[in-house]
């Protein structure tokens, strides 16, 4: 399947005049300076938002570009609403609910509140934010037969999910996201009043254990996560739905690596990408492929890590298509250069880790905090063990002013190990710096 085309962002196109792309970037960087924003805004990135690539401007491009144009909205500037970019299904118009409106509708409703003031407020916020994921009420209120508002609010969690882990990360979140899983099985167990129904509850639920899994996963609950992607991958073979099944695989290849299992992580993406040749999905095959290079590279296998890693980019350089799922909308160049560096960090080449680290963090959107964390710990530590350990250290510090608002015991596991390395250099001013700060956070 051909890649769709991006529609190109008109509005702001008018807003630039007669100023060439590169004057146009030189005043956006101005207007930055202005309010004490920095932006490293260029001729490329100006052409990208002309082109509709970005479709949405991370949160410091965002209050420059308000600043620039006062009065009006991004939609004006021509941009589309975060959320919708954040998950391209959510794009999709859901059917009309039921006449009634249930107590799910009213519950979605305080959500909203509760996501608006979770993206404006800092750390405190996260607590009250998270009980929004309690959206879908508890299983003593689970109707006879389930419809149309209940398949929405299963998708619904999934989505807060994904927004609020992009900000903040999985500790917060996970065991309040028990309930809400809960509960879409009990839905499903319940049945529906149609079978288009049926078939989103067995997709939603499937991707909300694949959620609440991940989170397991990447707060440090191996098992736990082990059993939630079993979950969704026996709800995927139940419903026949190759495009859960392909999901559950890539994460139980994510998870495999993680667990020192890189033979099992192989395999899991190979399955993966058995389930996903239907699909018509570039990017979900490039995916996949990255997966199978990080298993072979924890195998130590040079020459099948760098094929997995040519097809990968085969499949990436094919763009965007309108079969790629929802859950991929992470899945950018920054997300590739950081699952190459890992690659290249498994096979020892920690050098050649740290350029794609690096690239993977300065390509990645600030918003999605999360990611800039977890990529700038991957280069701390591969910086540490290239022989760089100031250069280690000043990434390092990043990730502690990150970790103010991002809670993933994946991402400290990894700072405490760099800090490890750079023990024997701590008489760099430095490195000494870092290693105090890191001590007492």
């Amino acid at each position: 399947m051909a890649a769709s085309p991006h529609s190109p962002n008109s509005s702001f196109r008018r807003l630039r005049g007669q100023h060439s792309p590169a004057e146009f970037a030189a005043m956006v960087r101005r207007a930055a300076r202005e309010i004490g924003e920095t932006v490293s805004c260029d001729a490329r990135y100006i052409g990208r938002v002309e082109s509709g690539e970005i479709r949405c401007p991370n949160y410091a491009y965002e209050r420059v570009f308000l600043q620039m144009f006062p009065g009006r909205t991004l939609a004006d500037l021509g941009f589309s609403p975060r959320e919708a970019v954040r998950g391209r299904a959510a794009q999709r118009a859901l059917p009309a609910p039921p006449p009634g409106l249930t107590h799910l509708i009213q519950r979605s409703k305080e959500s909203d509140v509760l996501r608006r003031a979770f993206m404006t407020g800092g750390s405190a916020t996260v607590a009250a934010a998270t009980l929004s994921l309690t959206l879908l009420g508890d299983t003593r209120r689970i109707p006879s037969r389930a419809g149309e508002a209940e398949a929405a609010a299963v998708e619904d969690a999934v989505r807060q999910i994904r927004l609020l882990d992009d900000r903040h990360g999985a500790d917060a979140l996970y065991r309040r996201a028990a309930q809400p899983l809960k509960t879409a099985y009990a839905l499903l167990d319940a049945g529906a009043t149609r079978q288009s129904t049926e078939d989103r509850l067995h997709a939603g639920a499937g991707e909300l254990a694949v959620s609440v899994g991940w989170l397991a996963h990447d707060s440090g609950r191996f098992e736990d996560a082990r059993s939630h992607y079993a979950e969704a991958l026996a709800t995927a073979r139940v419903a026949g739905d190759a495009a859960l099944e392909a999901h559950a695989f890539s994460n139980m290849a994510f998870l495999a690596r993680d667990c020192g299992r890189p033979r099992e992580s192989v395999r899991a993406a190979q399955a993966g990408r058995r389930a996903a040749r239907s699909l018509g999905s570039p990017r979900l095959l490039a995916l996949l492929a990255l997966r199978e290079a990080g298993g072979w590279a924890g195998l130590a296998d040079r020459r099948a890590c760098e094929e997995a890693l040519a097809r990968a980019h085969a499949e990436f350089a094919r763009g965007e298509s309108g079969a790629d799922p929802e859950w991929m909308s992470f899945f950018g160049e920054a997300e590739l250069e950081s699952l190459e560096s890992r690659c290249w960090a498994a096979l020892g080449e920690h050098a050649r880790a740290a350029r794609h680290a690096r690239r993977a963090a300065d390509l990645q959107d600030p918003h999605f905090a999360r990611n800039v964390a977890l990529y700038t710990a991957e280069l701390a530590g591969d910086l540490a063990r290239a022989g760089a350990p100031d250069e280690a250290a000043w990434a390092g510090g990043r990730v502690l002013d990150l970790l103010t608002e991002v809670q993933s015991t994946r991402i400290r596991s990894m700072l405490a190990e760099t800090a490890r390395t750079l023990i024997p250099h701590q008489r760099s001013p430095r490195v000494g710096t870092f290693l105090t700060r890191h001590a007492q956070a």
